[in-house]
């Protein structure tokens, strides 16, 4: 199957530098597009008996039930056709309520919570539709200027049919006042591109007084791609 070309715009550049550590890392040669001889159509779909218990429910890891705003996230990944991408893996990450991440690096003046370790997987079905409960992360600051605070996210990563394919994006909250200031967000050139990363409240989705509801999209190609490479 051969896709449409990303549209300019829609992916961030790979040195911006804006987000500082881009500079020292980003590579300064372009990228070359390798020519598979024949594509891979045996072994390639991961199997459900990957997922474990509570993959799918990140707020059931602890023996207690975690702090903070308790959500849920449903969303189809589709291609540039609109047709479902069915049977694919997804993982995702975030910091917890106080904007920490479970992970040694993650030191600055935040607590951790002890029931929230803030990772899960799961595999969207035939419709391509994924759905997962969590926790609200909250904003953290990150160091790469005076006042770097993060928006709240959650980390997506969307493997293809085989491992050697993966994408990562970030999928943000509605209304963040802290858009504006952050540099990730707005590596991405086109404003309509930043706001397919941005999730859509839910009522529909919400769980009556249990938790709130909110739907992301991933659109893997074409026009109305999400934005990757965050």
């Amino acid at each position: 199957m051969k896709f449409d070309d990303v549209q300019p715009g829609v992916w961030p550049e790979l040195i911006y530098p804006a987000y500082q550590s881009t500079v020292k890392r980003g590579p300064l040669q372009p990228a070359l597009r390798i020519e598979a001889p024949a594509p891979v159509s045996r072994n390639i779909d991961p199997a459900p008996r990957i997922l474990l218990p509570h993959d799918t429910d990140l707020t059931r890891r602890g023996e207690k039930a975690p702090l903070g705003e308790k959500i849920v996230v449903t969303g189809r990944v589709v291609d540039e056709d609109g047709k479902p991408v069915r049977n694919s893996l997804i993982e995702v990450w975030q910091a917890n309520s106080a904007g920490r991440y479970w992970h040694q690096r993650d030191n600055h003046d935040a607590p951790l919570d002890p029931n929230f370790f803030g990772f899960g997987k799961m595999m969207t079905d035939d419709d391509g539709r994924y759905r997962f409960v969590s926790i609200k992360p909250g904003p953290y600051p990150w160091k790469n200027h005076d006042k770097a605070w993060r928006p709240a996210h959650i980390h997506f990563s969307l493997f293809g049919n085989v491992y050697a394919q993966r994408l990562v994006t970030q999928m943000y909250f509605p209304n963040d006042p802290l858009f504006a200031y952050d540099p990730i967000f707005n590596s991405v050139p086109d404003e309509a591109a930043r706001q397919r990363l941005v999730s859509r409240f839910s009522l529909e989705h919400t769980v009556g007084d249990e938790m709130l509801g909110y739907e992301f999209d991933i659109v893997l190609r074409g026009r109305a791609a999400t934005p990757f490479g965050l």
